[in-house]
């Protein structure tokens, strides 16, 4: 498999032209830290990580001139910063990274409409009917790169193949900047000399069960008796990890899949007690949750906060709402309240989290004579507008404000 800093990059150089090769997995390169770029583009080619500038943070994401040191998205900041010493850390703007997403989106929905979303920023395509007007698998998968990085500035890789499984997989290997396409004659030549770390499911415990079984390679398990994967694996395991290792995957690529929930969290520096204090932080992050749902044109049945205390342990609690709502005064009324009910005051707090989930389409809407969030509605929905001209942080709530600047103003109304 390619690392994760480029090193083993493969790709398809020349026209190849598979029509058994329609599916295809298109993934943008070091996304967060390459939206950072276009805003700071004279630290293009430096090792660059995007997170909060804290030793008790993690990273977001990072550059491939940082992955190269090991730094890895997921990683405790202090240890990312003892191997990268001289990375540069941005902090994070994830309205950015929604805007740029949907552009890319947008491209690839001209393509074709048979686009499968997973994240932000990847997706399947299926591009079977496509192929008439815009010819093969490579002359679509360049096109489209090429679009890209020339509306948004942006570069991304992309796999083609003729199961989804192989195309994740051909996308991975082509990074950065990269197609691959992967013909269905030369698919098990492409899968089998690749780690038994390359077939999905396969994490840090089963990889020793397989290796220890002398398994290291996906031809090792493609050519291993099923009984003996049966025993290590159970049932279920064996027989994915056995159709898996032969390329065999069924699925379609399905359209329209969106997004489970929406959430921010925060760690702190230092551990914090003070209630008051949290309650300030709920209503940060339960802002940017209620901005995200707006943005994206969604509502959230379930809100839900996560609580991770000084020795590590975690709690979620969440409570399903009367009505479905975008609004972060609302959410943060409901994340207020399953704090007090959790009863944890005495125990220090290192991480706070809000969450939406169980996400409805379609924008609020009263259906009564009355509507008792118009107020609020209307002040959340200026404030949208005057964030989107003039960037996040332009407005906040006055319970946002620090201490000092709360008394000369006046604390008025939350």
């Amino acid at each position: 498999m390619s690392k994760q800093d480029g090193s083993g990059r493969q790709v398809t150089a020349e026209p190849l032209d598979d029509p058994a090769a329609h599916i295809m997995h298109v993934d943008m390169d070091a996304f967060y830290a390459s939206v950072e770029l276009l805003e700071r583009p004279e630290l293009v080619g430096k090792p660059v990580i995007v997170g909060h500038a804290s030793q008790r943070s993690v990273v977001t994401a990072a550059t491939y001139e940082a992955r190269r040191y090991g730094v890895n998205s997921a990683m405790p900041m202090a240890v990312a910063l003892r191997r990268c010493p001289q990375a540069i850390v941005l902090e994070p703007h994830f309205d950015r990274y929604t805007h740029y997403s949907r552009l890319v989106m947008g491209i690839l929905g001209s393509l074709t409409p048979h686009v499968e979303q997973l994240s932000i920023d990847e997706a399947f395509l299926d591009v079977a009917g496509a192929r008439k007007l815009l010819g093969s698998s490579w002359a679509i998968g360049t096109r489209l790169r090429e679009r890209v990085y020339s509306e948004t500035g942006l570069r991304c890789s992309a796999g083609a193949a003729a199961t989804k499984f192989v195309a994740k997989l051909a996308s991975s290997r082509a990074k950065p900047d990269g197609l691959l396409v992967v013909p269905e004659a030369g698919t098990l030549d492409f899968l089998h000399p690749l780690p038994v770390s390359a077939l999905w499911g396969v994490g840090g415990k089963s990889e020793e069960v397989l290796q220890r079984l002398g398994l290291r390679t996906v031809g090792d398990v493609a050519h291993a008796p099923l009984e003996m994967l049966r025993r290590a694996l159970g049932e279920a395991g064996a027989e994915r990890l056995h159709a898996l290792s032969w390329a065999r995957d069924p699925r379609e690529v399905t359209p329209g899949r969106e997004e489970k929930s929406i959430g921010h969290e925060t760690t702190f520096e230092t551990d914090r007690t003070d209630p008051a204090e949290l309650h300030r932080v709920l209503l940060q992050l339960a802002d940017g949750v209620g901005q995200r749902l707006r943005r994206s044109g969604v509502q959230g049945r379930t809100i839900a906060i996560k609580l991770r205390f000084s020795d590590f342990t975690t709690i979620t609690r969440s409570r399903t709402l009367a009505e479905p709502t975008q609004l972060g005064r609302r959410i943060y009324e409901a994340a207020r309240e399953l704090y007090d009910q959790a009863n944890t005051s005495a125990r220090p707090v290192r991480l706070i989290g809000v969450r939406a989930e169980q996400l409805v389409g379609g924008e609020a809407s009263t259906l009564g004579l009355w509507d008792d969030d118009e107020d609020w509605r209307e002040a959340e929905q200026t404030v949208d507008a005057i964030t989107e001209r003039f960037g996040a942080g332009a407005v906040r709530p006055a319970a946002l404000l620090r201490p000092a600047v709360q008394r000369r103003f006046g604390h008025g109304d939350d």
